[in-house]
């Protein structure tokens, strides 16, 4: 007997293996067209996030003008502070100047009142000078004129700080006398001034110059 060949049998395996055909071109398929919206969906969040430090990036950008306006009104404020500090040294340069000068000025003139001064006292010397000069010149008048004179030169001296030392009968003091001599003397306790040789002086209370004086001591 002779078999017939199973058609309905092909049928089903040609009709299995389109289906996975199918199914195979499906996926493919469906993958490709989902991940174009997931990059689409990709972009559009990262230009979400872009675009938020774009917008904060001009929003924080300094106005040129602004700017402008300040670096003018420093450079304005510095040049003021030039200005002043030149003037400054300009007229602390002019003090000092001033300052040397009068320091100067007060070394070459420091005297010039003490000259004004003791000029009336070389009149008086000229004028007993000349009056000694006459033949018949009178002792008792150039006496008289010569202790006028000292005494107006001890006027000026005082006037001007310098004090006389004659401690004539006062005790010895090293600080202002300087002893030429022992003398025994009876009659003053030792150490006394007995006779004063030389005067001395007293500027403002400096001593300038010892007096010169003999010492008494025991007899």
């Amino acid at each position: 007997m002779n078999q017939e060949p199973d058609h309905r049998q092909d049928t089903d395996i040609e009709t299995a293996a389109a289906a996975e055909q199918r199914g195979a071109d499906a996926q493919p398929g469906q993958q490709s067209s989902a991940a174009p919206a997931a990059k689409q969906a990709g972009a559009s969040e990262a230009g979400d996030v872009e675009g938020t430090p774009g917008e904060a990036a001009a929003t924080l950008e300094p106005d040129p003008t602004h700017l402008t306006m300040l670096l003018e009104d420093a450079r304005s404020k510095a040049d003021k502070a030039h200005d002043q500090l030149l003037r400054t040294r300009a007229e602390m340069e002019n003090m000092s100047r001033r300052q040397a000068k009068e320091l100067e000025n007060a070394h070459k003139f420091a005297l010039e009142g003490f000259i004004k001064e003791l000029l009336q006292v070389r009149d008086s010397l000229e004028l007993g000078h000349a009056a000694a000069q006459e033949p018949d010149a009178d002792v008792a008048k150039l006496r008289e004129g010569t202790e006028l004179t000292l005494k107006l030169l001890g006027d000026v001296m005082g006037k001007f700080g310098v004090e006389r030392i004659d401690p004539e009968g006062q005790p010895f003091n090293p600080e202002f006398h300087q002893a030429m001599s022992m003398q025994p003397c009876a009659d003053l306790p030792p150490n006394t001034v007995t006779n004063v040789i030389q005067s001395g002086y007293l500027l403002n209370g400096r001593l300038v110059r010892p007096a010169l004086v003999m010492v008494s001591a025991q007899a």
